[in-house]
């Protein structure tokens, strides 16, 4: 095993990472029954941090 197989790392350490360098998440599902669609879902999120340099996009008191 390598250094890098035996490494472990925290979920918390995980969640600051990826936060501090922002996650895009994209998805469809559609439910169809009998070729019929039924249920169409679609998913377009970006998380991210927001702090002093990167500010909300929604604005907000300072």
């Amino acid at each position: 095993m390598t250094v890098i197989e035996r490494r472990e790392v925290a979920l918390v350490d995980l969640l600051d990472r990826l936060l501090a360098g922002g996650v895009v998440i994209a998805g469809d599902l559609t439910l169809r029954i009998a070729d019929v669609d039924l249920v169409r879902i679609d998913l377009n999120a970006l998380i991210s941090s927001v702090n002093a340099n990167v500010p909300a996009p929604w604005g907000g008191s300072e």
